[in-house]
């Protein structure tokens, strides 16, 4: 099994145009309108490892089976998406179900791509879709801190431990804060994860860049990439025009089209490098002469 993680990010960024670019696919419609994506569309890639080619040389396997990263391309979310605006809630309990949230960010300019907002401001971005996760989780929390208290009152141990650690969420996120940021002891992972909080999951920003920018970013990536070391948070540069190019050619097309771009690998590299950074993940293979298998753990 790979990782699984869900593309977020506001109307017009790119990314269901880098979600069919990464999982080589036109599953996801990518056309220049809010909502064009309006199930979240779901798509697996192969995580390229060279290591384990050469292991399956070695042991002279009759097969590679390579890791997966599963990629979930969710809704557009927009300003008011807690409270129903747009798609609303449709789309926040597939947040829920990832590992980590790819949030994509428009890095570029280009006068025929609608923005949302109407100007470019990868930050301000940034704070729309954070607040609208924070202000789902806060209406999640208060709905349940009645039914615990009554709980607790009862001496139900679990439900005692559930209110100390809503109660805590609830502090930080009325402070702006997402839930990640809670400090908590490791005991206490288990009862935080079962609550479910879509701003408890790690984040890595994805800055969608125009092409002259592929390889270094730009102004406006640059401050994402400050604004994620500042978070603890992880961020890539990847331009999906490129990456829409790149999943059309063959493996040695691909290298040659790179080389003149002057990239050393491709942006799905990049993004599957930053996934495991922030997870923490390293690949474990297995090799004999009936297989050659990389497999995704902690």
């Amino acid at each position: 099994m790979g990782f699984k993680c869900g593309i977020v990010g506001l109307p017009n960024v790119g990314k269901s145009t880098l979600f069919n670019a990464l999982t080589e696919t036109a599953a996801a419609q990518a056309a220049n309108y809010p909502f064009c994506t309006i199930e979240p569309n779901v798509g697996e890639v192969a995580v390229p490892d060279p290591r384990l080619e050469k292991l399956s040389e070695i042991a002279k396997s009759a097969q590679i089976i390579p890791t997966r990263l599963t990629f979930v391309d969710i809704a557009g979310l927009v300003r008011g998406a807690s409270k129903g605006e747009g798609l609303g809630n449709q789309f926040l309990a597939n947040i829920r179900e990832v590992d980590a949230i790819a949030h994509v960010v428009r890095c570029f300019e280009d006068s025929d791509i609608t923005h949302v907002e109407g100007k470019i401001a990868p930050l301000a971005d940034i704070d729309t879709i954070e607040t609208e996760l924070m202000l789902a989780d806060l209406d999640s929390l208060e709905k349940r801190v009645d039914n615990l208290s009554k709980k607790a009152k009862g001496n139900d141990k679990d439900a005692k431990e559930q209110l100390e650690l809503v109660n805590r969420a609830l502090v930080l996120l009325r402070e702006g804060k997402p839930a990640r940021s809670l400090e908590r002891k490791a005991e206490e992972e288990r009862a935080f994860g079962m609550l479910g909080l879509l701003t408890s999951k790690p984040v890595l920003y994805v800055c969608n860049v125009e092409e002259g920018a592929a390889r270094d970013g730009n102004n406006f990536s640059k401050q994402v990439f400050e604004r994620a070391k500042q978070e603890g948070a992880v961020a890539v540069v990847i331009s999906a025009k490129i990456e829409s190019e790149i999943a059309t050619l063959s493996r040695e097309e691909r290298k040659d089209f790179l080389d003149t771009l002057g990239l050393e690998e491709a942006g799905l590299d990049r993004l599957i490098r930053a996934g495991y950074q922030l997870l923490d993940l390293i690949t474990y293979f297995t090799v004999g002469p009936k297989e050659a298998r990389a497999w995704t753990i902690h």
